[in-house]
C-alpha cells in the first residue's frame, strides 16, 4: 500500500482536544497529564471508523500523541494511555494511517510493542488497559502495517520476543487467544517468514526453554499449529540448510535441528513433510555419532504412541531399521532400545522388527544382546500379545549365553512373565499356554556347569514359580500342579535341585559337629575338607573359600549363631522358623557402617541355598491333602490342565522324591493312611512310589506307629510276591529298611517263592525273581547258601539253558518291552538275580562268581544264544547279550570279583558297544558312563569308549566323547580334593586308560590283518577318539608320560597269551600308531616323562632288562597314508572304490546321514542328560525313540527325497543269519568247536569262552556299505546261497 501524505489538523495546525480535556503539554504535571490522557483515551474508545467529522477534528491529536515527548514519556501510567491511544487511532483511522513517515510508524510500533510487556503482571492495576491495549491490535490486526516498511522485520521479531516472554499462567485463555491472533496474522499475511523471526518461535521449542517456560512453549505450539500451511516451506528451509548443506550459521539453533524435529513433529507431522526425506540422507551419513543421533530422533518420531510415520513414510522406516546392523555400536544399540517403545505402542510394526532383533540377539556385543532380552520383556511384561513366540524364542535362546549377564536377563526376564501370566492368570489361560514352556526351560538351565545358573535357578524357583511368601496350602497347591506339568527332564532337574540343596544342608551339618569336637590338627583338616565342599557350591569358588573360612571363625566364636544355624537345618526346622534363623543370622553379620558387605553376601547365597523354605511338615501335609482330592476326584485337577490320572501319578513322584530329602516330614499317622490308600490303587507306578516313601520315611513306623505297621506288613508281602517287578524290589527293601524283625520277614516271603518257581510259566516268574535276587543282595548271610541250589538247579540249569517257546521272527532286532517274549523277560531277571546274588555275598569262596562269569561270557559268544537252538529271535538275543555285559559290568564294580574277570571277559563285555544293535549300543554305554563317573568301575572300563570310534552313528560317536570328557574331569577334579588319592594313581588318573585301550584294541576280534591300511586306519581313530580327550592339555607334561608308557608297553609281552607272536605283534602295531598319534598332535611329547609309568601285570608281562624291542612296526609309506590318507586309484570305467572287507566282519564305513547333522549338544548327546534307568534294561530301552528302533527293521521301507518309498536294494548287506560255514563268525564259535550245553552246565554255570579269534560281537553294519559278490570274501554253500534267496536285508542304522 501507499503511504498518503501527511495529513493535516484542522483549525491551522492547533490541536483539538476534546470536551474538557485542556492541553497536554510538558508544562504540566505527570499527574495532570495521566489525568487529561484518560480522558482521551476515553474519546478515542468512543469513536468509530465512520466518525468522520471527529476523525479530522481530533488529526491534529492524533499527529501529537505520536511525538517525542509522549514517546519517550518516563511514567510508564503515560506511554500506556498513549499506546492504548495510539491502538484506537490505529483502528478509527484504520486502512489508512495518519502517520506517513516510516520511521515514526517504526518508532510508534516499536513503541507499543514495549509497553506490550505490562502484560506480564496480571494482578497490575492497569492489567486491564494492557489486555485491552492487546486486544485492540489483535482485532484490527495493526502490525499488519509494518509490511511496508522497509525493516518490518525488527518490529515482528520484537513483538514476538516480547508475547513470548511475558505470557505466563496466570494468564486466561483470552491472553493467549489475542497473541496468537495478533502473530498469526503477520505469519499468514506476510510475503514469507525469515529465519530469525522463525527462531522467536522455534527457540521456545528446545527443552531448556520448554522446562523454564510452559506457557511460551504452548503458544508457539499453538500458533505453530494454526499457521501451518504457510510456515511449513520456512521450516523445510531452515533444515534443509542445515542438515543437508550444512550451514550451521544460518541460525542459533542449528545444533538443536533434532530436538526442533520431535518438537513439530509432535505437534503436527504436517510441520515437516518436506524435512523427512532429509533425514534418510543423515541416515546414510559416514559420521557415527551423526547417524546416533539421526537414530535417536526417527526413534522417538516412530515410537511415539500414535505416530503413523512409519506407515506414512516406508522408505524412511526401511532405511531406519537398516540402522539395526549399524557398524556402530551406539546406534545398533539405540535401535534396539527403541523396540521396546515401538513393541508397545505399535504392536502392528512387530513382524518388521522381528527379523531385525534377531540378528541383534546374536550381536558380538553383550550390551546389545542384554537389551535386546531387556526389550522383549519389557513390551511381554506390558501385553504378553505384544510380542510374538519368535521375540520369546529369542530370549529362551540367550538363556545360555555365554555372558552371565545376559543369561541372568533372559531367564529372570521369562520368570517375572511366568509369574505374571501363568501363575496369577492375569491374561487368561490362552496366554498361560502360550508361554508354559517358560517352566520347563528354566529349571532345565540346572542342568548347566556354572553354580551361578543354579543358584539363579534356585532363586527363580522360590520366588517366581513357588513362591516361598504364599501360605501353605497355596504354596503346596502350586508345587503340586507345577511338578505334574513339567517334562521329564525339568522333573530330573527340580530333583537334582532339592538334592544338591539338601547335600549342602548335610556338609553344613557336619561342619557343625566339628565344632563339637576338641580342637586339634585332624579337625582343622576335616573342617577346611567341608569348608571348601560348601564353597564349590557358592558363586566365585575363590572368593567364597575366603568367606567361608571367616564365615566358620565367627561360628567358633558365636555360639547363638552356631544354635541358629543348626536349627535351621534341622530335619524338624519349619518354613517359619527358617525365616527368622536366616534374618537373625543376617543381622548378626550385618556391619552398619559398610555400605556393601561381600561376605554378609555370600552367606546369604548359602542361607537361600540350605534354609527350608518350601518344605516342612505342614508342606507335606497340605500336599498329601491335596493327593487325597485327586483320589477322591474333587480336586482342581482338570482346571489346572492335567487329568487326575496324572495329578495321582506325579504328586506320588513329587512325595517319593522329598522322602529323600526331607524324610522327617513325612512321619505321621495322617501322611501314612493316605499312603496306604494309594498302595491299593491299580496304578503300578503308583503303588511303587507310595512303598519307597514308606522305605524311605519309615524308621518310626515299626516302635511309634503299631497300627499302620499291621496294615502295612501284608501288603508288602503281597506286593513282593504278586506285584510288579519294581513294587516287589521296592517292598523288599522297604522291609529291610523299616523293620526290626526282617529277617523273618524276608524268610516268609523267600520260602513260599523259591517253592513255587517254575519255568513252564514264566510270565509267574519275573516278580519271584526279583524278590529272590534282593532278598539274596540284602541278607546273604541268611539266604546265600538256599540261594546257590536254586541257582545251580533252576536259574542256570531249567531257565537259562532251555529254550521252551519259539521267538518272533520278524528280523527285527529291538523291539518294544510289550513284545519281548515273557521267557526271555524271565532270563532277563535271571541274570540280574546271579549278579544280586553274587554282589551280596561278596566272596568267591564258593567259585560260583567264576561260573557266572564263564555262563555271561558265552552267552556273548553266542550273541545272545545260549542253547544255540535258533528257536530265540533276532530282538530277544539283543536284550540278553545286553544283560549279559551289563551283568558282568555290575559285577565288576565288586572288587572281589574284578579281580577274577580276566581279560578275555573284559573284552567281551567291552564289545557290546559295538554291537549290531543301536539300543543296545546305547543302553550299554549310558550304563558304562554312569558307574564310571561315580567312580565305581575300574579304570580300565573306561578303555572301553575308544571302541565308540567305530560307530556309524554321529550321535552314538558324540555321546561316548561327552562320556569320556565327563569322566576325565571327574577323576581329575577328584584327585585335586583328595591329596590321598596320590596313592592311587594307577586307578585314578586317566592316562593310565592308555595300557587298557592298547590291549583292548590289539584284541579287537576285527583286527585280523594288522598290515593293511583300512584296519589300522580304525585303528588310528580309535586311539585318537580317546588321546584327544586326554591331550586337551599338557598338565605336569603329560603328554611325555603317554609317550613314555607306550613305549613301556612295546618292552613287554601280552600277558593274555605271552607266547603267541602275531598277538605281540599286533599289540606293538597298535603301540606304535599311538605313538606315530601322540607325536604328530604333540610337540612336547619328546620331553622327559615326570614319572616312570606302572604298567597293569593282569594284561602285560614285563621282560628282562636284556629285552629290547626297538622295531619300527609301521612302514613309512603306511605312516604317510594314515597321516595324509590313502590315496585315491586311477579311475577304472563302472568301478567306484570299493571298501575293503574283512572275512566274517560286516563292511563298515563311518556316514553322515540325517542324524549326522544334529547338534552335539541334544539330549542324546549328554552323558548329564541322557535317559537313563537303573531299574532295568528293558525300561531303558523304551526311552529309544521310534526313528532309532527303525533303524533294526530287517527290510525297512526308507523314503528317499521325493518322499517316494523305495523297495529293499537288491544289492543289500546279506542276511546277519546266514552262516559262512568255512569263517569263523564274530560273536560265535566255529562250528567244529560248539559251545554245547552240557558245557556250560559244568560246575552249574560253567561254559568255554573260545578263542581269540572267535569271540565278540558283530560290529553295528553300516547302512550305506553295498558290497557286490565280488567285494565279499565269502565262501558259502549251495545250500546256504539257497537258503538266502530273498532274505537279504538292509540295516539302516541311523534312521
Amino acid at each position: 500500500m501507499e503511504f498518503p501524505q501527511q495529513q493535516k489538523p484542522a483549525g491551522d495546525g492547533k490541536i483539538i482536544y476534546p470536551p474538557g480535556v485542556k492541553d497536554i503539554t510538558d508544562k504540566i504535571s505527570n499527574d495532570e497529564v495521566v489525568k487529561r490522557l484518560k480522558m482521551v483515551v476515553k474519546t478515542y474508545m468512543d469513536m468509530d471508523q465512520d466518525s468522520e467529522e471527529e476523525k479530522q477534528q481530533y488529526l491534529g491529536l492524533a499527529l501529537h500523541l505520536a511525538s517525542e515527548f509522549f514517546l519517550r514519556n518516563p511514567n510508564k501510567d503515560v506511554r500506556l494511555l498513549v499506546a492504548c491511544c495510539l491502538a484506537d487511532i490505529f483502528r478509527i483511522y484504520a486502512p489508512e494511517a495518519p502517520y506517513t513517515s516510516h520511521d515514526k510508524l517504526k518508532d510508534i510500533f516499536l513503541f507499543i510493542t514495549r509497553q506490550l510487556k505490562g502484560l506480564e503482571d496480571t494482578k497490575s492495576p492497569q492489567f486491564n488497559r494492557y489486555f485491552y491495549l492487546l486486544e485492540n491490535l489483535a482485532w484490527v490486526k495493526s502490525y499488519n502495517i509494518c509490511f511496508e516498511l522497509e525493516d518490518c522485520n525488527e518490529i515482528f521479531i520484537q513483538l514476538f520476543k516480547t508475547l513470548f516472554s511475558v505470557i505466563n499462567n496466570s494468564h486466561n485463555q483470552k491472553v493467549q487467544m489475542h497473541m496468537i491472533d495478533l502473530m498469526s496474522s503477520i505469519i499468514m499475511e506476510g510475503d514469507g517468514v525469515t529465519q530469525e523471526l522463525l527462531d522467536t518461535m522455534l527457540i521456545n521449542l528446545i527443552p531448556a526453554h520448554k522446562n523454564l517456560n510452559k506457557q511460551a512453549y504452548d503458544l508457539a505450539k499453538t500458533l505453530l499449529k494454526r499457521t501451518v500451511q504457510t510456515i511449513e516451506t520456512c521450516i523445510a528451509n531452515f533444515f534443509n540448510q542445515v542438515l543437508v548443506m550444512g550451514k550451521s550459521s544460518v541460525s542459533d539453533l542449528s545444533e538443536h535441528v533434532f530436538d526442533l524435529i520431535q518438537e513439530l513433529f509432535a505437534i503436527d507431522p504436517m510441520l515437516l513433510t518436506s524435512v523427512m526425506p532429509q533425514l534418510e540422507f543423515k541416515l546414510k551419513s559416514n559420521d557415527g555419532e551423526e547417524r546416533l543421533a539421526v537414530v535417536r530422533l526417527l526413534a522417538k518420531l516412530f515410537g511415539a504412541k500414535d505416530s503413523e510415520l512409519a506407515s506414512q513414510n516406508r522408505p524412511l522406516w526401511q532405511c531406519f531399521l537398516g540402522r539395526f546392523n549399524d557398524i556402530h555400536v551406539p546406534v545398533r544399540l539405540e535401535c534396539v532400545k527403541f523396540a521396546s517403545h515401538c513393541l508397545m505402542n505399535h504392536p502392528d510394526l512387530a513382524k518388521d522388527l522381528t527379523e531385525y532383533l534377531k540378528v541383534r540377539s546374536h550381536d558380538p556385543e553383550e550390551a546389545i544382546r542384554h537389551d535386546v532380552i531387556v526389550t522383549i520383556i519389557n513390551a511381554g511384561k506390558k501385553d504378553l500379545n505384544l510380542v510374538n513366540d519368535q521375540l520369546l524364542g529369542f530370549v529362551r535362546e540367550r538363556t545360555l549365553d555365554k555372558r552371565w549377564r545376559v543369561r541372568k536377563e533372559a531367564m529372570m526376564g521369562l520368570a517375572q512373565l511366568y509369574k505374571k501370566y501363568c501363575l496369577h492368570h492375569e491374561a487368561g489361560k490362552e496366554s498361560a499356554l502360550k508361554i508354559s514352556w517358560i517352566k520347563d526351560k528354566l529349571l532345565h538351565i540346572y542342568y548347566q556347569n556354572s553354580i551361578d545358573d543354579k543358584l539363579l535357578v534356585e532363586k527363580i524357583f522360590a520366588q517366581y514359580m513357588v513362591p516361598h511368601s504364599l501360605d501353605t496350602e497355596e504354596k503346596m497347591k502350586c508345587l503340586y500342579y507345577l511338578y505334574a506339568c513339567l517334562d521329564t527332564n525339568a522333573v530330573k532337574a527340580l530333583n537334582e535341585m532339592w538334592k544338591c540343596q539338601n547335600m549342602l544342608r548335610s556338609l553344613v551339618k557336619e561342619l557343625l559337629d566339628l565344632h563339637k569336637l576338641p580342637v586339634s590338627e585332624a579337625n582343622s583338616t576335616a573342617m577346611f575338607g567341608k569348608l571348601m565342599s560348601i564353597a564349590k557350591n557358592l558363586p566365585d569358588a575363590g572368593k567364597a573359600q575366603d568367606f567361608m573360612k571367616k564365615f566358620n571363625q565367627v561360628l567358633g566364636e558365636d555360639e547363638k549363631l552356631r544354635v541358629q544355624l543348626e536349627m535351621l537345618i534341622s530335619p524338624t526346622c519349619s518354613c517359619k522358623q527358617a525365616e527368622i534363623c536366616v534374618r537373625e543370622i543376617t543381622r548378626k553379620l550385618t556391619f552398619p557402617k559398610q555400605p556393601t558387605n561381600p561376605f554378609l553376601e555370600m552367606v546369604k547365597f548359602l542361607l537361600e541355598r540350605i534354609a527350608p523354605v518350601h518344605i516342612d511338615s505342614e508342606a507335606i501335609s497340605a500336599l498329601v491333602k491335596l493327593l487325597n482330592k485327586s483320589i477322591e476326584g474333587t480336586a482342581d485337577d482338570d482346571e489346572e490342565g492335567v487329568t487326575p490320572d496324572t495329578a495321582i501319578r506325579s504328586g506320588l513322584e513329587l512325595l517319593k522324591v522329598l522322602s529323600f530329602t526331607h524324610p522327617t516330614a513325612f512321619h505321621s499317622a495322617e501322611t501314612y493312611e493316605s499312603l496306604l490308600q494309594c498302595l491299593k490303587m491299580e496304578d503300578e507306578k503308583v503303588a511303587e512310589a507310595a512303598i519307597q516313601i514308606f522305605r524311605n520315611t519309615g524308621q518310626k513306623i515299626e516302635t511309634e506307629l503299631q497300627q499302620i505297621r499291621s496294615t502295612l506288613i501284608p501288603v508288602l508281602h503281597q506286593k513282593a510276591k504278586r506285584g510288579t517287578p519294581h513294587q516287589a524290589k521296592q517292598a523288599v527293601h522297604c522291609i529291610h529298611a523299616i523293620f526290626n524283625n526282617k529277617e523273618v520277614q524276608l524268610a516268609q516271603i523267600f520260602e513260599p517263592l523259591s517253592r513255587s518257581l517254575n519255568a513252564d510259566v514264566p510270565e509267574q516268574l519275573i516278580t519271584p525273581l526279583v524278590s529272590l535276587g534282593h532278598i539274596s543282595m540284602l541278607a546273604p548271610d541268611q539266604f546265600a547258601s538256599p540261594m546257590k541250589s536254586i541257582v545251580a538247579n533252576f536259574i542256570v540249569k531249567d531257565l537259562l539253558m532251555n529254550d521252551r517257546s519259539v521267538g518272533n521272527k520278524n528280523g527285527k532286532l529291538w523291539t518294544t518291552d510289550e513284545e519281548v517274549s515273557p521267557e526271555v523277560l524271565a532270563k532277563v531277571q535271571a541274570i540280574k538275580l546271579l549278579v544280586r546274588w553274587l554282589l551280596g555275598m561278596k566272596n568267591n569262596q564258593s567259585k560260583s562268581a567264576n561260573s557266572t562269569l564263564r555262563l555271561l561270557s558265552a552267552m556273548l559268544v553266542s550273541e545272545g544264544d545260549l542253547t544255540e537252538q535258533k528257536k530265540i529271535s533276532k530282538s530277544d538275543m539283543s536284550r540278553l547279550r545286553l544283560s549279559a555285559g551289563g551283568a558282568i559290568m555290575k559285577l565288576a564294580q565288586e572288587p572281589c570279583y574284578h579281580d577274577i574277570i580276566t581279560p578275555e571277559q573284559f573284552q567281551l563285555c567291552g564289545l557290546v558297544i559295538n554291537d549290531e544293535c543301536y539300543q543296545v549300543r546305547q543302553i550299554f554305554a549310558q550304563k558304562l558312563h554312569l558307574a564310571l563317573v561315580k567312580l565305581m568301575l575300574p579304570l580300565e572300563y573306561l578303555a572301553v569308549f575308544a571302541l565308540c570310534a567305530k560307530d556309524p552313528v554321529k550321535e552314538r560317536r558324540a555321546h561316548a566323547r561327552q562320556c569320556l570328557l565327563k569322566n576325565i574331569s571327574v577323576r581329575r577334579e577328584f584327585m585335586k580334593q583328595n591329596p590321598l588319592a596320590q596313592e592311587k594313581l594307577i586307578s585314578l588318573l586317566p592316562e593310565y586308560v592308555v595300557p587298557f585301550m592298547i590291549h583292548l584294541l590289539a584284541h579287537d576280534p576285527d583286527f585280523t590283518k594288522p598290515h593293511e591300511y583300512e584296519q589300522l586306519k580304525d585303528i588310528k581313530e580309535c586311539l585318537w577318539f580317546m588321546l584327544e580327550v586326554l591331550m586337551t592339555k599338557n598338565e605336569n607334561n603329560s603328554h611325555a608320560f603317554l609317550r613314555k608308557m607306550v613305549e613301556n608297553i612295546k618292552q613287554t609281552k601280552d600277558a593274555q597269551c605271552p607266547d603267541d607272536a602275531k598277538a605281540n605283534e599286533k599289540m606293538y602295531i597298535v603301540c606304535d600308531v599311538a605313538l606315530f598319534v601322540i607325536a604328530n598332535k604333540s610337540t612336547a611329547c619328546h620331553l622327559d616323562s615326570p614319572k616312570d609309568p606302572v604298567l597293569p601285570s593282569k594284561f602285560y608281562i614285563v621282560q628282562d632288562k636284556d629285552f629290547k624291542n626297538e622295531k619300527e612296526y609301521l612302514a613309512t609309506e603306511m605312516r604317510q597314508m594314515l597321516l595324509s590318507g590313502k590315496p585315491k586309484p586311477a579311475a577304472v570305467l563302472g568301478a567306484v572304490n570299493k571298501p575293503l572287507t574283512v572275512p566274517g566282519r560286516r563292511i563298515f564305513t563311518k556316514t553322515t546321514t540325517a542324524s549326522d547333522t544334529t547338534s552335539n549338544t541334544s539330549t542324546n548327546s549328554s552323558p548329564l542328560s541322557s535317559s537313563t534307568n537303573k531299574n532295568s534294561n528293558n525300561n531303558a530301552a523304551t526311552e529309544s525313540s521310534d526313528s532309532q528302533a527303525q533303524e533294526n527293521i530287517e527290510n525297512p521301507v526308507i523314503k528317499n527325497d521325493e518322499g517316494k518309498k523305495e523297495e529293499p536294494s537288491q544289492n543289500a548287506t546279506p542276511d546277519t543269519e546266514t552262516e559262512a560255514s568255512p569263517v569263523k563268525r564274530r560273536g560265535r564259535q566255529p562250528k567244529t568247536a560248539p559251545a554245547t550245553p552240557a558245557a556250560v552246565e559244568k560246575e552249574g554255570a560253567a561254559a568255554p569262552t573260545g578263542g581269540v579269534a572267535g569271540r565278540g560281537r558283530k560290529r553295528a553294519a553300516d547302512p550305506n556299505s553295498n558290497p557286490s559278490a565280488e567285494s565279499i570274501n565269502i565262501k558259502m554253500s549251495k545250500q546256504q546261497q539257497q537258503n538266502d534267496e530273498g532274505t537279504k536285508r538292509q540295516i539302516d542304522l541311523q534312521r
